[in-house]
C-alpha cells in the first residue's frame, strides 16, 4: 500500500470537488431547461386560450433563449469534468460535445436575432401605417 502523501490528498479534494461543481452546473442546467419549458407552456397554453396563434413565434424564441442559456452551463461543466486528469478520450468527446452544443447555441442565437429583427420591422411598418393614418391631409 501506497503512503499517503500531502499532495495525493490535495489532489483527490480537487478532483472531488470539481465533481461535486460539475454536478451543480449540470443540475443549474437542466433546472434552466425546465424552467424555460415551464414558461414557454404557460405562454403557449394562454396563447391556445386567448386564440392568438401569431404569438407561436414569440413563445419559441423564449424557450430558444432559455435553451442557450442552459446549453451555456452544460458545456461548462463539461469543461470541468475533463480539466482533472483528461484522457484522449474525454478529450474527444469533449470536443465533439463542445461542437455540437456550440453550433445549436450559434443557430438558436441566429434564429432568435432573425426573428426579432422580423418583429422589429413589422413593429416598425405598423407604426408608420398609424402614423400615416392619422397624419392631415397634404394642403394643395
Amino acid at each position: 500500500m501506497e503512503p499517503t502523501t500531502l499532495h495525493s490528498v490535495a489532489e483527490s479534494g480537487v478532483i472531488s470537488a470539481v465533481q461535486w461543481l460539475k454536478l451543480g452546473i449540470e443540475t443549474v442546467g437542466a433546472f434552466i431547461i425546465g424552467l424555460g419549458i415551464l414558461v414557454a407552456g404557460r405562454l403557449f397554453v394562454l396563447a391556445l386560450w386567448h386564440r392568438r396563434t401569431a404569438d407561436f413565434t414569440a413563445i419559441r424564441l423564449t424557450l430558444a433563449r432559455y435553451l442557450a442559456l442552459a446549453l451555456e452551463f452544460q458545456l461548462g461543466a463539461d469543461i470541468l469534468s475533463t480539466a482533472i486528469a483528461p484522457s484522449w478520450e474525454q478529450i474527444g468527446k469533449l470536443g465533439a460535445i463542445a461542437v455540437i452544443r456550440t453550433a445549436l447555441n450559434f443557430f438558436l442565437s441566429k434564429e432568435m436575432k432573425d426573428e426579432q429583427r422580423a418583429e422589429g420591422e413589422q413593429h416598425i411598418s405598423q407604426k408608420t401605417d398609424r402614423l400615416a393614418q392619422q397624419a392631415p391631409p397634404p394642403a394643395a
